[in-house]
């Protein structure tokens, strides 16, 4: 949804002096294309992926000095806007979930269509694996996370076929959970629900990148750096993340006046425009070319007032 992030952030990337945040910085696509709508733009650009940020680099090269990339967590937006010098900026992007370069990248064992070492780290420095959540959590655990990230709704029969199977041997390739997961999950719901490793392999990843938990830290610390007039735009690929996009932007957008108050107070009054009235998503042309798009969901909103709550670190 290339063109309707441009179109949501246009306003704010061509006010003089912008300085645009991508989040999610992944091969640097949308990053480029916000370098392009305006030569003053510059670029802060983050990642927690080595491999991500080497090739945006690459991409991003001939901006010189007008794209700084930095690595980290999108939840560390605070420290490295402050590590800058920036207080506030113009607009931000995040793209959130799992990115075609770590799909496409087979060893690192996100997707569950090929057999791979079972890591699914975005940033392959640092953290627990995938392989080390199966073979540790215990069955109680293990099913709160396939069911909490996954929406798995066997997620009890799955913990405790992984508790019985590890016994045997550890887990450490996907071909092996996978072959568990088809031979778990019952063949009607395998014929309607799609793949059947689909929501574990989700849930695992989100378990083992902290992915909920960082963009629940991110959002309202991104949302209070932008400068009023600015503007903040957010894809996420399923309801769990959309529904803390949703949230915190929407508190951003609602009045905190007493119901029994005759007359608005200015500290009471919204501090946040939505940009759209319910979330967009991706077009017929989108789809045909990009059928990873299909459950994308794309928010935005303008500060029009200063944050009510101090920036977070």
């Amino acid at each position: 949804m290339l063109t309707e992030v441009l179109d949501l952030l246009a306003p704010a990337l061509s006010t003089p002096g912008a300085i645009h945040v991508d989040g999610t910085l992944g091969m640097g696509g949308h990053a480029e294309a916000a370098l392009e709508a305006d030569p003053q733009v510059r670029l802060i650009g983050i990642d927690r992926d080595p491999q991500a940020l080497r090739l945006a680099g690459e991409r991003l090269a001939r901006f010189g000095e007008r794209a700084t990339l930095v690595h980290a967590v999108n939840d560390e937006i605070g420290s490295v806007l402050d590590d800058l010098g920036i207080e506030t900026v113009t607009s931000a992007f995040f793209d959130l979930g799992v990115s075609s370069l770590q799909l496409d990248e087979t060893e690192r064992g996100f997707a569950y269509a090929h057999d791979a070492p079972l890591d699914m780290r975005m940033d392959p420095t640092t953290g627990m694996t995938a392989a080390e959540v199966l073979n540790t959590y215990d069955g109680r655990e293990l099913a709160r996370v396939l069911s909490q990230y996954g929406e798995e709704r066997f997620a009890q029969k799955i913990a405790r076929a992984v508790v019985r199977e590890r016994e045997a041997a550890p887990f450490d390739r996907s071909g092996r959970l996978v072959e568990l997961l088809r031979a778990t999950i019952p063949m009607a719901s395998q014929r309607g629900g799609g793949h059947p490793a689909k929501r574990t392999f989700r849930a695992l990843r989100i378990e083992v990148n902290e992915e909920l938990a960082g963009w629940a830290r991110a959002i309202p610390v991104a949302r209070d750096r932008i400068a009023i007039g600015g503007r903040i735009a957010v894809l996420s690929f399923h309801s769990l993340e959309d529904r803390i996009t949703k949230r915190a932007l929407a508190a951003g957008a609602a009045s905190t006046s007493p119901v029994d108050l005759p007359v608005e107070l200015p500290e009471h009054a919204p501090e946040l425009r939505l940009l759209s009235r319910k979330a967009l998503t991706p077009g017929a042309a989108e789809l045909a070319t990009n059928p990873r798009s299909a459950s994308v969901h794309l928010r935005g909103a303008e500060r029009i007032r200063p944050p009510r709550r101090t920036k977070g670190a």
